[in-house]
């Protein structure tokens, strides 16, 4: 399977000679050479992780791709058919299994109102949380893509989580609202927090890619 990060918090996977989609937003250039696209998720309604732009695009090279993301995301996406999914709940989109975790986005402030936020595992080895630290309690990821920058995320809680998830391998992800020395500093901390446990940090750039 290759993972490929894209700007901020846009992701694909390729398995088999098909594409999975996660959170293409706001901060993200047009996606127009994926290719054999089965599915599409979005962790949360916020436009910074989808926009209508990127589903119109998406759903006219794939009339019936089916889109799943919480119940905030369906209200949102309104017009886009959003199939709703919760923590505990597991899709397949062949040839990739789909587990949800979590089920609130993180806190900004007490003033902002919490969303729905839905963490994703695909085939039980690589493991996104969308915009929270939600933990996939009890599973083993082999490659985690950790926040590094967001309104909602202060360093030190990021390195818990990745500490909290100890995975084998991670990169960061969620940075477009980062100066260059900004996400670089951050991703020294998440480097210390995976390579605490003996994992390995990537600091991928638009476009890399790890294979599983």
């Amino acid at each position: 399977m290759r993972v490929t990060k894209f700007e901020h918090a846009t992701i694909t996977l390729r398995e088999t000679g098909k594409t999975l989609v996660i959170d293409p937003g706001s901060f993200t250039s047009p996606l127009d050479d994926l290719r054999d696209v089965v599915a599409v998720v979005i962790t949360h309604e916020h436009p910074d992780h989808w926009t209508p732009e990127h589903l119109d695009r998406l759903r006219k090279a794939y009339p019936d791709v089916p889109i799943y993301g919480p119940e905030g995301v369906a209200t949102a996406a309104a017009g886009y058919d959003v199939v709703v999914v919760n923590a505990g709940d597991t899709v397949e989109a062949e040839p990739f299994r789909l587990e949800f975790f979590g089920g609130r986005h993180a806190v900004i402030h007490e003033t902002i109102p919490v969303v729905d936020n839905v963490g994703v595992l695909v085939n039980d080895e690589f493991y996104y949380p969308g915009d929270s630290y939600a933990v996939p309690e009890g599973r083993s990821v082999r490659l985690l893509a950790a926040p590094v920058g967001a309104p909602w995320l202060k360093i030190g809680e990021a390195m818990d989580f990745v500490l909290a998830v100890a995975p084998r391998q991670a990169f960061g992800t969620h940075d477009m609202t980062l100066s260059v020395i900004g996400r670089d500093m951050g991703r020294s901390r998440l480097r210390w927090a995976v390579e605490k446990d003996g994992g390995e940090f990537s600091a991928l750039e638009v476009g890399e890619s790890i294979d599983l």
